[in-house]
């Protein structure tokens, strides 16, 4: 069985390929903007009817005629594709405007306008790039992808398949509760993930970065000061630094408990509120989305029964009879005891286990669980109650 994945890897384009790649760039992001227009107008913006319009505007316009009609193409069919899924999706907006300053570049060739000739990447009209490659490609890819990041460094990403290799055979569960000071909290401590804090320990270094983009002029009154643009880099380069840190750390755990487990009960914590609390920064540091999302994926890649439960009522519930207390748990409060078995435990570790215990009992809720039947694998519960009681209707999470 085969999988399609991407390949990842840095280009090295001179001053006239990224020229080259920059020009093409407006292009494409042009017809992207002449599209949304259109739609604004009361067309219909399908790729059939956005086809015959660049064709007649590739016809009258020189400049548009110098670039790659395969790229061009490419853009439209995201567009209409993009605008199709608008209305299928629930949630998702329809396409708008890319304004020139604030929009990443990236540009997307078929196999039509691309190929590889002596570890160069050729696109079409003969841009001819170094490529770095860090590993061997699997397969022929089908399409590239050409990226440049806030840094100016450019990337390229080929679409591939390769064989799926099978997952190591693992037995049991892990239950994951997402918190603050400690990233993730799973019922076996070998598996948490603490706080890493890898932008706090550039912290001073990037306010001494801030302050001097403060001094120097930025742009609003007249045009940016060279100093100003080479402190605004080197902010950048520290948030890169910190992104590219949370991001491995996140990869590696994801993967040794995925090999090591079966079932892998996640909390579906969403960590939107905290970006008004005070604990903002923290929060943002310890990147607890960016987490849950790699563990999602290589949950799910690998063949793992992947359970999201919701976070209500976690924090409240005891995981040895599953009474839940009657009034909510401060944060402060990071021990929890049970006012019916006297069960005393870390907060954290208790809201895994019974993250987890609703996942072995095929429930994605609190709520749902009843206590009435034989208990799990462990001896979690076995007192009897069930959910429905009045005892698990007071106090919120």
């Amino acid at each position: 069985m085969d999988e399609v994945v991407r390949y990842s890897f840095r280009l090295r384009p001179g001053r006239v390929a990224e020229s080259v790649l920059l020009a093409e760039w407006h292009r494409c992001r042009f017809l992207w903007n002449e599209a949304v227009h259109q739609r604004k107008s009361g067309n219909t913006p399908t790729f059939g009817t956005l086809s015959k319009l660049l064709t007649e505007a590739r016809s009258r316009n020189v400049w548009l005629r110098e670039g790659s009609q395969v790229v061009q193409q490419q853009t439209l069919r995201t567009y209409a594709q993009a605008h199709a899924q608008s209305f299928t999706v629930q949630g998702r907006g329809r396409p708008k405007f890319k304004p020139r300053k604030r929009t990443p570049v990236s540009l997307e060739y078929t196999r039509r306008g691309f190929s590889i000739k002596e570890g160069r990447l050729v696109l079409a009209k003969g841009v001819s790039i170094p490529v770095v490659w860090s590993r061997e490609l699997p397969s022929e890819p089908t399409s590239v992808r050409v990226t440049q990041d806030s840094l100016g460094n450019w990337y390229v990403s080929f679409v591939v398949r390769r064989a799926v290799e099978p997952a190591p055979v693992a037995e049991g569960g892990i239950g994951i509760d997402w918190g603050v000071s400690t990233t993730a909290t799973t019922t076996d401590p070998v598996f948490d993930l603490p706080y890493l804090g890898h932008r706090k320990r550039c912290a001073a270094e990037l306010a001494r970065t801030q302050r001097t983009m403060a001094r120097r002029r930025r742009g609003t009154r007249g045009p940016q000061s060279g100093g100003y643009q080479r402190a605004a880099r080197q902010a950048a380069k520290l948030h890169k630094k910190a992104a590219r840190q949370t991001e491995h750390d996140a990869r590696v755990w994801a993967i040794g408990v995925v090999e090591s487990h079966e079932l892998i009960a996640v909390e579906d914590f969403k960590p939107r509120f905290l970006a008004k609390s005070s604990m903002a920064r923290k929060a943002a540091d310890a990147a607890i989305g960016a987490n849950k999302r790699e563990l999602i994926l290589r949950g799910e890649r690998a063949g793992r029964r992947v359970v999201l439960v919701r976070p209500a009522y976690t924090s409240m519930t005891c995981s040895r009879c599953f009474a839940r207390a009657k009034q909510q748990l401060e944060l402060g409060e990071r021990t929890f005891r049970c006012y019916r078995c006297g069960f005393t435990a870390d907060r954290d570790w208790n809201a895994a286990r019974v993250i987890l215990a609703v996942a072995e009992r095929g429930h994605t809720r609190v709520e749902d669980v009843s206590q009435i039947g034989s208990p799990p694998s462990g001896g979690w519960f076995g007192c009897g109650l069930s959910v429905k009681s009045p005892a698990f209707r007071s106090g919120k999470r």
